[in-house]
């Protein structure tokens, strides 16, 4: 049997095995899938590679596709305990088969990073994912760069990020804003003022569209901070607020007392935590 065609027999038997399974939970009265775990079938990458015969990429693009498929949908789940439970052995899966897959580190490290619910919250694994794109092509700066944004935005351990930043601009082809933002990153880090940086310069050079749509959505995550403060200085001067308040994306701040916050709803919900402050 040729390599191509046994690939494919691999694939199918993968996928018949998912249906019968399923089909045993629900002749034997389960819950329904969604409300069970997921199951990943291949969790080794060694032995994926080994399965994958000549198809490597091949098969990363389709674990890539399952890995923003199990992201997407769990983030869009109503399940008050949604879990990400499958998504680093994904990336781990995907970047193993193709290590140069830039866009699966890059992207996943996001996904891995963000707080739950919108994410598992896990900047620990967004580290180590891209600690690995790093040691699989060490010349590209955007890995350090992104290893920075991880301890500057989640980990708020502003000293390690600037430390990265500087690491970033040492390597071939790394802008130039890198080096003073390293410095700023250790003079000012948790001010609004140097976070909104971060993201400006990042909206500016980002070569994928998802990423300077991401920098522009925690750009206005950082101005609804701005009105937050403003609106709750006004209402604890016993001024009224004009208006129905809104936030940067349109939808109205919840105003309880003298506490105005962020709509859940709201596609900038949760904002960051941490010590970002004005000055």
């Amino acid at each position: 049997m040729s390599g191509r065609r046994w690939l494919f027999v691999l694939l199918a038997l993968l996928g018949g095995g998912v249906i019968g399974l399923q089909a045993v939970h629900d002749r034997a009265g389960g819950p329904p899938a969604a409300q069970t775990p997921a199951m990943l079938y291949v969790r080794s990458p060694e032995a994926m590679k080994r399965l994958a015969l000549s198809y490597d990429q091949l098969l990363a693009d389709v674990y890539w596709i399952r890995t923003v498929q199990h992201y997407g949908g769990t983030k869009l789940s109503n399940d008050p305990d949604k879990r990400y439970d499958l998504l680093f052995p994904l990336l781990d899966l995907t970047t193993s088969l193709d290590p140069r897959m830039t866009v699966a580190y890059l992207f996943g490290a996001v996904f891995l990073a963000e707080p739950h619910p919108g994410g598992p919250g896990r900047p620990d694994q967004a580290i180590r994912l891209l600690e690995k794109g790093l040691d699989t092509q060490p010349e590209n700066w955007r890995f350090a760069q992104a290893i920075g944004f991880v301890h500057y935005w989640w980990l708020m351990d502003y000293p390690t990020a600037a430390d990265w930043f500087t690491r970033a601009a040492a390597l071939p082809d790394a802008p130039s804003w890198l080096t003073p933002l390293a410095a700023v990153t250790l003079a000012q880090g948790g001010r609004r003022d140097s976070s909104r940086r971060l993201w400006e310069e990042f909206a500016r050079t980002a070569e994928e569209d998802w990423f300077r749509n991401e920098a522009q959505r925690r750009l206005m995550q950082l101005d609804a901070m701005d009105q937050i403060d403003f609106l709750t200085a006004e209402l604890r001067r016993g001024r009224a607020l004009p208006g129905t308040p809104v936030d940067p994306t349109g939808v109205p701040y919840r105003i309880d007392g003298g506490t105005v916050s962020l709509d859940p709803r709201s596609r900038l919900s949760p904002l960051p935590t941490g010590p970002y402050t004005l000055q």
